[in-house]
């Protein structure tokens, strides 16, 4: 049914049957997979300010346009990651049997090349015989209107199927969402699941490319129900990167510091439970995201060329 071999430049070929062609069995599965994070996704903002908006949880299908626009974007990125997963395994091998475990907030041992990264993680802790690092992967993107301007979606795209192949490369289980707000009267939360780990597909990747430019941004809604997620999961580390161009802004009242209190409590709240928050600004409020998630946890990205690599980078350092 599938099938991946590469190019001259490492870019991958895929060959596979036509979603169209999928048992009636499978598209049973997947309508009971959406209804299931529809129910979970309504319990987690019931009792909050969002619990009156209206939600859909959408699991976008793909075509065969979206399959060429996956090889045509994911053109020279694939040499690029496979060889970042390359270089990251055999450290992530080496560091699971070492005695201390590395990127800690607290420990006994202080590790001085940390301190470029500003994220507080300067120490090294023992660590048991039988604890290895392990890592899971959320990435919110955001899907305004906002994001069709100065090529700012092709990069979006460009960083998802990065990080995405990554993951795939070294077994991270990833989460990847998108949201916008107010496309309807009747749809005014919108959550996109392209790639979730409790329903792990060979063509989520062709998923993606459904990422596009909507209308508003809810977003303390969107990361409260991805955190959500993320806290049920058993791996060790959680971590949850938001692309985003601009600050959160949704019909009727959700703006201003209304709206971004709503964000900084969400993040408060979820780093309490072990969520660790990382924010990639792309467009023109990058001040604003940077004092909603606070600076040790803002990545400014001026050139966006430079989004695929440094998302990987990130990710790969919380493996060791």
């Amino acid at each position: 049914m599938e099938r991946s071999d590469g190019g001259e430049d490492g870019s991958p070929h895929y060959h596979q049957a036509n979603p169209e062609s999928l048992s009636e069995d499978a598209r049973q599965k997947e309508r009971e997979f959406r209804k299931k994070l529809n129910r979970n996704a309504r319990e987690v903002v019931s009792d909050t300010i969002h619990e009156k908006v209206r939600l859909i949880v959408h699991r976008p299908d793909y075509d065969q346009q979206n399959q060429q626009d996956y090889v045509r974007l994911s053109k020279g990125l694939i040499p690029i990651v496979q060889g970042m997963a390359r270089g990251t395994l055999p450290l992530l091998k080496h560091e699971t049997s070492s005695e201390f475990e590395r990127n800690r907030y607290y420990g006994s041992k202080f590790q001085a090349d940390s301190i470029a990264y500003r994220d507080y993680r300067f120490f090294a802790k023992k660590r048991p015989p039988t604890d290895s690092p392990t890592l899971v992967v959320g990435l919110r993107v955001d899907e305004s209107a906002s994001m069709s301007a100065s090529g700012r979606l092709e990069a979006a795209k460009r960083a998802v199927i990065a990080v995405y192949e990554f993951c795939q490369l070294c077994h991270i289980p990833i989460l990847i969402y998108g949201d916008t707000a107010d496309v309807s009267k009747m749809e005014q939360m919108s959550i996109y699941a392209y790639a979730d780990f409790d329903k792990i597909g060979v063509n989520d990747r062709f998923r993606l490319m459904r990422i596009q430019a909507r209308s508003n941004n809810r977003d303390g809604m969107a990361l409260k129900i991805m955190a959500e997620r993320l806290v049920h999961a058993p791996q060790q580390t959680k971590l949850l990167i938001s692309i985003s161009d601009g600050q959160p802004k949704a019909m009727d009242d959700y703006t201003g510091s209304y709206a971004i209190q709503d964000m900084q409590r969400t993040i408060e709240e979820y780093e309490r439970k072990g969520i660790t928050f990382l924010a990639s600004a792309i467009g023109q409020d990058k001040d604003v995201i940077s004092e909603i998630y606070g600076h040790e946890k803002f990545l400014d990205i001026t050139n966006l060329k430079e989004l695929p690599a440094k998302l990987v980078r990130i990710i790969a350092r919380y493996l060791i």
